[in-house]
């Protein structure tokens, strides 16, 4: 699985405390091996992010993804309420 990351992602991740950092790094190990492990809840989402899916990394903070033929990209990372707010 190749793994890309959005600008808006990387700028988005670069504001992130150390410990959320090393959280969704933590959390993209599990989802390299099962990207459907029950600890990363990956569901798809709806609204103006339809077509896209959500991983939990913390009990707020939610990464965005979207599955391309042979990769993933994160497109986001934020809290649950600045996401879908």
């Amino acid at each position: 699985m190749i793994i890309k990351y959005h600008k808006d992602f990387i700028k988005d991740f670069k504001k992130l405390p150390k410990r959320t950092k090393e959280k969704f790094k933590e959390r993209q190990l599990f989802f390299e091996k099962d990207e459907f492990d029950p600890v990363l809840n990956n569901h798809a989402l709806k609204g103006k992010w339809l077509g896209y899916r959500s991983i939990n990394v913390t009990g707020d903070i939610r990464a965005i993804f979207k599955r391309e033929s042979e990769s993933v990209l994160f497109v986001a990372i934020d809290t649950h309420s600045n996401l879908y707010g």
